[in-house]
């Protein structure tokens, strides 16, 4: 009985949300790969009901997650056709589009979560959020996705000399590749899906990822060993369509803009729970968790990628902001 009530209640909360979307004047379709109830998803919604206040029920938001309008690449392609209004994307895609979505994306740009939100949430992020105005699109906010660090099957990392011949898994990416092997270790790019398995038959040694990300594809089941170095802190970035901005009042691009940013701080609160779930779930299963690391090498092994990829005056005075923010 009590499931048939909740059933109902959802059904009507489903049926009134649609209602008020097609109340509204306009009504922006925004795309996510993550499930529903993420914290980028949940994130979108809230601005959505912000912007709906706001506008005193002219502008509604109808946040499409699970991939339901395209994976990212295609997605941002439909964003700039303007097919799609809103995109919450990760940065990865964008940097062979976008020159300055590289910086936030190297390894080890950012000593810390918090040195990565002070420097996002300043000039050097506008900045880069301004790049995206030459490519149809309008750049918003940027959102977390944690920190990636490594982990393994086979002992605790505690220096760089420990990882010497380790093979690790990295996502499709040169840059990481080359990451990894300037650490001393042998990188394998393969995909997300394939690398429990390859941990557990001993194809690769470990993979590197964030906490949600280890807790949730159950990883640590196998890779017992996570090194807390925080080697990439890559934020997400919440992208309109050019073409939909344009279409607005110049009130209304004002209201777009505020409930953006006024959507980061929910969206940082609602990661850092998700973080804390993952983390203590991981720690009960008695993963050794290695905290105490001495990063600087690490940083100085990173020479070669900066100056195979920082290329351009642009990039280098970038780089050169973000090391000199405090």
């Amino acid at each position: 009985m009590t499931y048939m009530k909740t059933l109902g209640a959802a059904l009507l909360a489903s049926v009134a949300m649609g209602a008020a979307a097609t109340a509204c004047e306009v009504t922006l379709r925004s795309s996510d790969t993550h499930p529903d109830g993420y914290p980028t998803v949940a994130a979108v919604n809230a601005m959505g009901e912000m912007l709906k206040e706001r506008s005193g029920d002219r502008l509604c938001i109808e946040v499409f997650h699970s991939a339901q309008l395209g994976e990212e690449k295609d997605s941002i392609e439909q964003t700039q056709f303007g097919v799609i209004d809103l995109n919450r994307v990760s940065l990865g895609p964008f940097n062979n589009i976008i020159e300055e979505t590289q910086i936030p994306s190297l390894p080890y740009i950012f000593r810390s979560v918090e040195h990565m939100h002070k420097v996002m949430d300043g000039p050097v992020g506008q900045q880069i959020l301004d790049a995206f105005s030459d490519h149809d699109l309008v750049g918003l906010a940027f959102y977390d996705s944690g920190s990636r660090s490594f982990y393994n099957s086979e002992k605790p990392i505690n220096s760089m000399a420990d990882l010497a011949g380790m093979k690790f898994r990295v996502m499709q990416s040169d840059m990481f590749v080359d990451m990894v092997s300037a650490l001393g270790a042998n990188a394998t790019p393969m995909p997300y899906g394939e690398v429990y398995s390859s941990i557990q038959t001993g194809v690769i040694d470990g993979a590197e990822n964030n906490w949600p990300s280890y807790d949730s594809s159950g990883h640590f089941e196998v890779a017992k060993f996570y090194t807390l170095d925080q080697h990439l802190i890559v934020p997400e970035v919440l992208v309109m369509s050019k073409t939909s901005y344009d279409k607005l009042s110049a009130e209304d691009q004002a209201l777009v803009r505020q409930a953006a940013k006024d959507s980061v701080p929910i969206m940082r609160e609602l990661w850092a729970a998700r973080e804390l779930e993952s983390e203590t779930r991981v720690r009960e299963a008695g993963v050794e968790i290695v905290t105490d690391i001495d990063k600087t090498p690490f940083i100085e092994a990173m020479a070669p990628v900066y100056e195979k990829y920082v290329t351009s005056p642009v990039l280098k005075q970038l780089v050169a902001d973000i090391q000199a923010t405090e």
